[in-house]
């Protein structure tokens, strides 16, 4: 159990790093890290980085798109904690 909550803490703080950089370079107007990669650490244990990063740098807020996928993820990720806990999967 403390290797998976390590872990959680080590991909977030990962995904958080990256999406602040990721605004750093959408202020400079350099190439930009794929939303697409970010999902899919989000997908993997990233999703509170995100969101704090999303919510401290103000990265992304605006963009309907992003918002919906990711809130999709959140979801998954949601029901499918629900269903191990009740030892439904």
């Amino acid at each position: 159990m403390e290797i998976l909550l390590l872990y959680f803490l080590v991909i977030s703080i990962f995904v958080f790093i990256l999406a602040g950089y990721d605004k750093y370079l959408a202020r400079k107007n350099k190439r930009r890290i794929p939303e697409n990669t970010l999902f899919f650490l989000e997908a993997f244990g990233g999703t509170i980085g995100l969101l704090l990063a999303m919510l401290l740098f103000r990265h992304k807020t605006s963009k309907t798109s992003f918002i919906v996928k990711f809130s999709g993820i959140f979801l998954i990720q949601i029901m499918l904690i629900y269903l191990i806990l009740t030892d439904k999967i």
